[in-house]
């Protein structure tokens, strides 16, 4: 006889939902169809509450709680949009705007419309600047995007490649992604599947044709630059 499924119920929004028990919260107010916004979050990563853009009100608690982790609980009523939440968002974006690049964030900037975050709130915050890596011929990493949403690390990791060709790198403001010791990726255990540059939400991982295209790099430049080096022949070599 199969067991039958505990549920929860529990109001959203003013709107009453019931749900399997573990469901999140973000999994029933999209149920619901109501919109909140994810960074970090992704279908095919394991959900962290890193970004805490989805942050939501419960019992007008005194923390806000995010939402892609934070599990339905009976009884309980949830605002995913209320004047506390929506200042606790907009700040979270005007502190990403000032210290990353998300010229090429379509979702971001979109969120910084609705929310209305003031692009100029902290102008003398330190950006958090990056080489760009072009170590390899798919893909380059422009880290000066890099939101350190973690869906690379993790996609590279147990939720999909099972390669740990990426991890953290440094600490605090000096965090960023990177490779273990900080090699090349052509000397790490990068496999080229192409799975962290699916997941990027901000550009800081490109296909190579696609960031040569926008460079105004010619077909020919962009042949060579995806093309692996040829090796070299010793002409004294027997045989």
């Amino acid at each position: 006889m199969t067991d039958r499924v505990k549920t929860v119920t529990l109001t959203i929004d003013g709107r009453t939902v019931t749900v399997p028990e573990g469901t999140t919260i973000l999994e029933a107010a999209r149920q619901l169809g109501s919109d909140v916004p994810v960074i970090c979050y992704h279908e095919a990563t394991t959900s962290n509450g890193l970004c805490r853009v989805c942050v939501v009100d419960i019992n007008n608690g005194r923390l806000l709680q995010p939402a892609c982790v934070a599990a339905c609980q009976d009884n309980t009523t949830v605002e995913t949009r209320n004047e506390r939440v929506e200042r606790s968002r907009r700040t979270i974006l005007e502190m990403l705007n000032s210290a990353v690049d998300l010229s090429q964030a379509p979702e971001i900037q979109a969120m910084m419309s609705d929310y209305q975050a003031d692009t100029g709130r902290f102008p003398g915050a330190k950006r958090r600047e990056q080489p760009i890596h072009d170590d390899n011929s798919f893909y380059i990493r422009d880290y000066s995007q890099c939101v350190l949403c973690w869906r690379c690390v993790q996609v590279c990791a147990e939720d999909a490649q099972y390669t740990f060709a990426l991890n953290f790198g440094e600490r605090g403001f000096d965090t960023h992604i990177s490779t273990a010791f900080d090699v090349p990726m052509t000397e790490s255990s990068c496999v080229f599947c192409g799975q962290c540059v699916g997941v990027c939400p901000t550009g800081a991982l490109k296909p190579k044709i696609q960031w040569g295209l926008e460079q105004g790099w010619s077909l020919d430049e962009i042949r060579k630059s995806t093309r692996r080096p040829k090796r070299r022949v010793n002409s004294d070599a027997k045989g």
